[in-house]
Formats: structure tokens, sequence, C-alpha cells
């Protein structure tokens, strides 16, 4: 072992630990910039609902593994803004379906303006080809899942 170093898998494994915190930080803060009462969360849910044209609140729990009590509450809370609105569905009038509202798909655009310049501002000195292995290495973090991950309710 290099001396009493840690070995090279563990120490690469901290750094990124510690660097994907501090993403998830300036994420957290960039979305508080761009609406005060929009939270990280709610902005995610509010670009899934608007991406997807429409899913139930059990849909979005389901695919961010948070609990009901959470999706319910932040909903609660894009409704109150007018970022969301409630359809019933068509097939089962019984179902009601999210949808974001004209006001919450321009809060959608400007966040998605505000952050893209963010992130050619950040990016501008990389080399196309860092940029595509960074996008590269990414999607495949991304699409690992959630193996491994401790599972944290409401989070």
């Amino acid at each position: 072992m290099n001396g009493g170093a840690e070995p090279p898998r563990e120490a690469s494994l901290d750094v990124i630990q510690r660097e994907l915190t501090a993403f998830a930080r300036r994420a957290r803060a960039a979305a508080a910039r761009v609406h005060p009462e929009l939270p990280l969360v709610s902005y995610t849910l509010l670009a899934h609902i608007e991406e997807s044209r429409g899913c139930r609140a059990t849909d979005l729990a389901a695919h961010y593994l948070l609990d009901k009590s959470t999706v319910s509450r932040q909903l609660a809370g894009l409704e109150k803004l007018g970022f969301v609105e409630r359809r019933p569905a068509p097939d089962d009038h019984r179902v009601q379906v999210l949808h974001a509202t004209e006001q919450g798909t321009k809060v959608l655009d400007s966040a998605r303006t505000n952050r893209r310049t963010a992130y050619q501002e950040r990016l501008k000195d990389w080399p196309a080809e860092d940029l595509a292995r960074f996008a590269a290495y990414l999607l495949r973090y991304n699409d690992a899942g959630t193996t491994g991950l401790p599972n944290h309710p409401g989070t």
C-alpha cells in the first residue's frame, strides 16, 4: 500500500463523493436563484411533469424514489405558485394527471437558459473531446441507477 496512502480507487471515490456533493449544493443554490420559492426537488418534479407532458404523483414518487408525502408537499407548493395543475386523466376521470401550467413552463425555460449559460461559462475552456467524455461518464453513472445507494425516505 503506497506507504500508508489510500489505494487509488478509494481516493478517487472520495473525490467523486466530495465533488458530487459540491455539485448538488451549487444546483440547489442555482435553483433558489431562479425562483426563491422553487427548491431543487420542486424544480426537478416540475421539469419531469413538463417533459413527460403530464404524469401522476405516484409516477413521480416511483421515478425519484421519494415518499408520497414528500411529493405531495412539493406538488402543493408548485400548485400554490401556479406552476402545476391537476386534470382528470382522459381514460379514467378518477385519476388526476399533473401538468405544467404556462407560468410553470416559463419558469422552467428561464431556469434552463440560466443553467445552460452557467454551464457554457464554466466549461468554455474544455476541449470538445473532454466535454464528450464528461457527458458519456455522466450518462454511464446515471444509467447505473440507484444500485448501492442507501435508502433515505423523504429525500
